[in-house]
């Protein structure tokens, strides 16, 4: 893999901008006339609310992307120089409770999406075409549209609430000596009191209030271990190693998945089943971890038309879906495995496609209550790449919750973080909520300043987060795999993509899918001031390519810009004050809209009132469990 999963080239960059208008100018000749952004969106929908067909065609040749460095934008160059008076951020609280009527019968307008009344006349809210009141998992439109199930994402699916516990307790300072005055290295204190945490089975490893100084690296290897603080304001953690971090996290929750059993699938597996069949499910049964997956071949990259790009993993078997045994039918001929959440993407057995059984993953374990922060002198922090403060590898049902950033003191300014914030990968039903990640130092190429960042897992919930001044705030990053995620009430502000120690102003760094087919991911009622991006990546960072599909943006505010050319269907409901952008035949966005037809689904408010539901995450699982 290369180290720079998302570099620039300059002189790339420094061509493009001479070009640029000589370009523009004679694309304008012949694209004068064509709406770009949310209005041809918009048209395409009324089209197909009168019976037409709503697919845009692919619109013809297609070229450089003028707004563009390397796949990554370089447009606006304003927003918050972080060494020349950076605003604390007015946060917040909530975005708000559903959106409900207040009583009286539904009123649905002629133009096809549902207005409910409010008793008195006056429109409550209106419904997505994709999301009538009788929704189901199983509901398409005429064309094929529909909206994933995204429920089942969080700890323990989101069925239950994160727990409280209690005993038995580590007190860090007490019992092992750690230093919470900040004066003394307290690492081996702590790993000592995570040691025993895990040699009882697990328990709390508690931070009583202070300041920590930790010169190297915790790990907890062990399930049930619980870091917990007495509050982000009270407990406070920071982390001053400086060498051989390339890669590397300061704290680090970590499993150890193992594959125990093989079974090639027996048929092709569709989009949206929950069940698969096998040749022989005798080694399995109800309660086992699962993965369904499949090898990553020419046919597979061809039906994707990313021959040439699709280049780090050909070959390899991926593991797409990460699940739970529910049910095993035996007497069947195939055998039949039932699954606990749908699939999210057909698995062919063309491509090899199998289930795997594993064991391994760390669980039932919690980082809370804490702050944390790794900077270090500016220039030092721009020394390694894709340096974390925190990462979950390899886990399921853990939580993150009420982990801020705060400023180090040993920073030679307003920072809080080296590189990156909180890491999940190789995971699923993980949920971080109630967290703020600020101020990252490097924000440069090489994977750097991604705040919340998820790859390879399926199933995380990211709720009612905060990140400000990384690179690019939420993302989801590197290979295949990553689905069913969500991202709730989150709110993005000032990301910015710097190019080296010298460059304080940067370009805009929008939070985006980032890599290869992020599948049946959700954006839902989140603020994001600076934008959300997905669209084909071509050859950058190693060859992401098309890097996102079927997920959707729902009711997202804050002012910023989503750009949504998503590989087949995509979805953009609930525009509000967003700058939307999805036309095919964008001058800015047709390099990276090659291959992506048809145009993405976007629909807006009919009349100004909201939409309805508020959050379809919430709506969805409070559906599932009635």
């Amino acid at each position: 893999m290369k180290s720079d999963l998302c570099g620039a080239s300059m002189n790339t960059m420094r061509l493009s901008l001479l070009i640029a208008p000589l370009i523009l100018a004679f694309l304008a000749i012949g694209c004068s006339s064509e709406k770009t952004g949310v209005d041809a969106g918009l048209d395409a929908q009324l089209d197909a609310r009168d019976g037409l067909d709503a697919e845009t065609e692919d619109g013809g040749d297609k070229g450089a992307d003028l707004a563009q460095d390397a796949g990554e934008d370089a447009g606006d160059p304003g927003g918050s120089d972080m060494d020349a008076g950076y605003e604390e951020p007015n946060f917040d609280a909530d975005a708000g409770d559903d959106v409900v009527s207040d009583g009286g019968d539904d009123v649905v307008s002629d133009g096809g999406d549902e207005v409910v009344s409010d008793g008195d006349g006056a429109p409550a809210g209106w419904r997505s075409l994709l999301y009538p009141e009788d929704w189901t998992p199983e509901f398409s439109d005429s064309q094929g549209r529909f909206l994933p199930d995204f429920s089942y994402a969080g700890y323990h699916n989101g069925e239950v609430p994160l727990p409280v516990v209690n005993q038995p307790l580590f007190d860090v300072v007490s019992a092992f000596g750690a230093d919470n005055s900040g004066q003394t290295d307290s690492t081996s204190a702590i790993q000592a009191a995570i040691d025993q945490a895990a040699t009882q089975g697990g328990g709390v490893v508690h931070f009583p209030q202070g300041t920590y100084r930790l010169d190297g690296m915790l790990v907890v290897s062990s399930s049930n271990t619980i870091l917990r603080g007495d509050g982000p304001d009270s407990s406070m953690l920071y982390f001053t190693r400086d060498q051989n971090m390339e890669g590397q996290a300061n704290i680090r929750l970590q499993g150890a998945v193992q594959s125990q059993l093989e079974i090639p699938l027996a048929a092709d597996a569709s989009n949206r089943a929950t069940t698969v069949a096998v040749a022989d499910a005798s080694g399995l049964q109800v309660g086992d971890d699962v993965q369904i997956g499949f090898v990553i071949t020419d046919e597979f990259i061809a039906d994707h038309g990313m021959q040439g790009t699709w280049v780090s993993f050909n070959g390899q078997w991926k593991p797409f879906f990460r699940r739970v045994v529910t049910g095993v039918d035996s007497t069947s001929d195939p055998d039949l495995v039932e699954l606990d959440i749908p699939l999210r993407y057909p698995v062919l057995t063309r491509d090899g496609a199998s289930l795997r059984k594993v064991s391994g993953f760390i669980s039932e374990c919690g980082v809370e209550s804490l702050s944390l922060s790794n900077a270090l002198t500016y220039d030092s922090a721009w020394n390694f790449n894709r340096v974390h403060v925190l990462a979950i590898d390899q886990a399921k049902d853990c939580w993150v919750s009420q982990v801020h950033s705060f400023r180090s003191p040993q920073a030679d300014g307003d920072y809080h973080l080296q590189s990156g914030g909180i890491l999940i990968s190789n995971s699923k039903r993980i949920t971080v909520s109630d967290c703020r990640l600020e101020k990252a130092e490097n924000r440069g190429s090489g994977g750097n300043g991604y705040l919340f960042e998820v790859l390879k897992s399926n199933e995380v919930l990211v709720r009612d987060c905060q990140a400000v001044a990384g690179r690019h705030n939420f993302i989801q990053n590197w290979d295949f795999g990553t689905n069913g995620c969500v991202f709730l009430h989150c709110h993005s502000q000032d990301g910015r993509m710097l190019i080296d120690t010298w460059d304080l102003i940067g370009t805009i760094g929008y939070c985006e899918y980032h890599h290869s087919l992020a599948t049946a991911n959700l954006v839902d009622s989140c603020e994001l001031m600076d934008g959300w991006i997905g669209f084909n990546r071509h050859a950058e960072s190693s060859g992401a390519g098309h890097a996102v599909t079927q997920s959707v943006f729902w009711n997202n505010h804050g002012g910023g810009t989503i750009k949504s050319l998503q590989y087949g269907w995509g979805y953009v409901i609930g525009v509000n004050d967003m700058n939307v952008r999805t036309s095919l035949t964008d001058i800015d966005l047709i390099y990276n809209a090659m291959g992506t037809a048809p145009e993405d689904w976007v629909e807006a408010s009919p009349d100004g009132s909201p939409l309805l539901p508020e959050s379809l995450y919430l709506d969805q699982l409070r559906r599932r469990q009635e």
